[in-house]
């Protein structure tokens, strides 16, 4: 009998859950076609798709923690498709935007975020449970996707037409990799609860920026992902500014004591 019990709970773990599979399976479709579409040469479709992709990111995580259908291939299958839609194709819209005239530099650009992606990824996955939760240790990737796919939709926004040359944009790739594999901590928002009870300024306020990025889509999504990327450093610049004042404080004490 015991055996049986056993043999029944081993086919329910070789099982997947297909709620949130299906949100990765969409998500890594997206990351497929916007690369797809770089090499046509398609690039606001690229971008887009992108974004869509991170929106369903956030998605998939919090339908699995509200389901209760996490599991451990979810996580991997959810990281695996998160380094082809935020890593390959971020990189690979950014080359053939950009990068591509920087000859062998824009290629090393382009690897080395794909590359730091994937170290991002895997540096998070060993992480679970030791770093706290409320914080992302170093940039999120579909953050660093964000940026370019926003900075490409802006472009095309204000009136730029097919390919791009600036060497700044190579400067923000290489950072935004930089950021990646880095130490700086960046809030994460998985302390959120939209079930709770919240102020009802908080509604209007949602509202509102709701209708703003409706309205003004390419602007407000890029101030967005800018804003965060540069969160992180603020933060860590503030809280080391605390700490050196503390401890000249301490210091000036210690010296007219």
């Amino acid at each position: 009998m015991r055996n049986e019990t056993s043999a029944r709970k081993a086919r329910r773990k070789r099982g997947v859950y297909l709620l949130p599979n299906i949100f990765t399976t969409t998500n890594l479709f997206f990351g497929f076609y916007s690369i797809l579409a770089s090499t046509k040469g398609n690039f606001y479709n690229a971008a887009f798709v992108i974004v869509l992709a991170i929106i369903l990111d956030a998605l998939d995580g919090r339908i699995a923690r509200m389901t209760n259908t996490m599991s451990q291939f979810g996580a991997e299958y959810d990281s695996l498709a998160d380094l082809v839609a935020f890593g390959v194709a971020p990189a690979i819209l950014a080359y053939y935007w950009t990068l591509y005239a920087y000859g062998k530099w824009g290629l090393v650009a382009a690897f080395l975020f794909v590359a730091c992606g994937a170290l991002r990824l895997a540096r998070f996955n060993v992480q679970i449970g030791i770093v706290e939760s409320r914080v992302f240790n170093g940039l999120a990737i579909p953050a660093a996707a964000s940026v370019v796919a926003t900075c490409v939709m802006l472009y095309f926004y204000i009136g730029g037409t097919g390919k791009y040359q600036n060497i700044f944009v190579m400067a923000v790739i290489v950072t935004l990799a930089l950021l990646m594999v880095s130490n700086v901590k960046y809030y994460s928002f998985k302390d959120l609860n939209f079930f709770s009870r919240k102020p009802f300024m908080s509604f209007v306020l949602i509202v509102i920026i709701m209708i703003i990025v409706y309205v003004e889509t390419e602007i407000t999504l890029f101030t967005f992902s800018i804003g965060y990327v540069l969160s992180g450093p603020v933060w860590w610049l503030l809280r080391h500014g605390k700490k050196a004042t503390k401890a000249k404080n301490k210091e000036s004490i210690t010296a007219s004591g």
